[in-house]
């Protein structure tokens, strides 16, 4: 900034007011947003109560994400503000995009409401708005909001996408029945909106969002013109859609695409369709294309992130269950039980010829569910039945071998068993002799 020879001359504290905003917003146009800040500082210490120094210093703040100090200076400039204020809307619509930030989401659309009650034609305030009511679940009204910021400013790149974003909430069966059409996924005479279009046009649309459009693009180069249609062509408000045909190739070629990524993910090719993400979902439909959850767990997948489980895997507890687990475990090992490992349940049935049932009724086993196939197992270390406790011994027996200090209880059922060389069950699974024989 190029000063005058009289301001050159003069001391630094007699810099007027007025001179020192106008050099700190030539360096806020500039970029300068830190000697900005310091600029407006000085300004406020020339008049505390100076509303111009306060918004633009608040503003300098807020490029720099320094948010606690901007929300300080929007305050102290809505109380010193005259009634005829011009900035009364722009003010608590800043205050909104704070609270916003910070999630403050009831106080942030209490901003934006101020504000839009200042001026109705916020579009800053509308669009924020919209977001707090989309978080709120209230999608027509978010939509309502979005319309009206387009109202103000047609190409306004943020409101339009998040009211495309929100189609499937908010048109009407016949404008949803007259998208399907321009997407030649209905026949043109249909006049009536059936269940399976509206779950069909929601599919579509949820591809399209996922940059389906592109992708087929990038995968079939200019020969597009079956799977993409594009509506107001040449204007400012172009929009490429996938048609019937686009989105039935877009879900297969992508399928294609994830059995390929997880084949690199060293996922044996015989398990890729019965792969699960880590809430047990499946991650490929019957048609071998990707559900919901699966689009989700190839994408992270396409990063080299293993968000998904292998058939035999089971699915991860969340905080709450592990605690409900933890509890339950602490319960069991107080009534005498000790756990084992699913390979020393496997060496059991081994050793003993024993079925599930033979175990879990008559040998003391206890087999705690954590879910669908998924289990963790436990055995008895006392009881006045030595019959219970005959899994202990071949558990410990195992372990002795392992090591040494381990010590292996006695058990009378396992020494007369051993004497005869019979083992503990028949071929079928049931004890070779019942409880009243022995």
């Amino acid at each position: 900034m190029v000063l005058s020879a009289a301001l050159l001359c003069a001391a630094p504290n007699t810099q007027t007011l007025a001179t020192c905003l106008d050099e700190g917003k030539l360096q806020y146009s500039n970029n300068q947003y830190k000697q900005a800040s310091q600029t407006f500082q000085r300004c406020l210490a020339l008049d505390p109560d100076n509303v111009d120094a306060h918004l633009s210093l608040a503003g300098a703040l807020l490029t720099q994400e320094n948010l606690t100090g901007a929300q300080t200076h929007f305050e102290a400039a809505l109380k010193n503000m005259k009634r005829s204020s011009p900035y009364w809307s722009y003010t608590y619509s800043m205050l909104g995009d704070i609270a916003l930030k910070h999630r403050e989401n009831k106080k942030a659309l209490n901003m934006y409401t101020k504000s839009l009650e200042y001026n109705t034609a916020n579009v800053n305030s509308l669009i924020g708005k919209g977001v707090i009511l989309e978080i709120q679940g209230n999608q027509q009204g978010a939509a309502e909001s979005y319309t009206s910021a387009l109202a103000v400013e047609p190409l306004n790149v943020i409101a339009r996408q998040r009211l495309i974003n929100l189609e499937p909430e908010y048109l009407t069966d016949e404008e949803i029945l007259t998208a399907l059409k321009q997407r030649y996924a209905v026949k043109p005479e249909q006049t009536e909106l059936t269940e399976s279009n509206r779950e069909l046009f929601t599919k579509i649309h949820r591809a399209e969002q996922r940059r389906g459009v592109d992708y087929i693009k990038n995968k079939y180069g200019k020969n597009t013109q079956d799977y993409i249609v594009t509506l107001n062509k040449g204007t400012d408000f172009a929009r490429e859609l996938l048609t019937l045909k686009g989105y039935n190739t877009l879900e297969k070629s992508m399928g294609q695409d994830a059995v390929a990524v997880f084949r690199r993910l060293n996922v044996p090719v015989q398990q890729v369709f019965e792969l699960r993400d880590k809430q047990g979902n499946p991650v490929f439909t019957k048609d071998t294309t990707l559900t919901e959850e699966g689009f989700t767990v190839y994408t992270q997948a396409l990063a080299g992130k293993k968000e998904y489980l292998l058939p035999g895997q089971a699915v991860p507890l969340t905080q709450a269950q592990q605690q409900k687990v933890n509890a339950r475990v602490k319960a069991i090992t107080q009534k005498g039980y000790t756990e084992i490992s699913r390979s020393e349940l496997k060496m059991l049935e081994t050793q003993t010829l024993c079925s599930e049932d033979t175990l879990k009724n008559n040998l003391g086993v206890y087999y705690f569910p954590l879910g669908q196939k998924h289990y963790r197992y436990f055995v008895r270390t006392t009881d006045n039945d030595p019959l219970k406790t005959v899994p202990y011994y071949y558990v410990m027996q195992s372990r002795h071998k392992r090591n040494p200090k381990v010590e292996v209880p006695k058990n009378e059922i396992v020494e007369y068993y051993s004497y005869y060389g019979y083992t503990v069950c028949l071929s079928d699974g049931n004890l070779t002799m019942s409880t009243e024989q022995k």
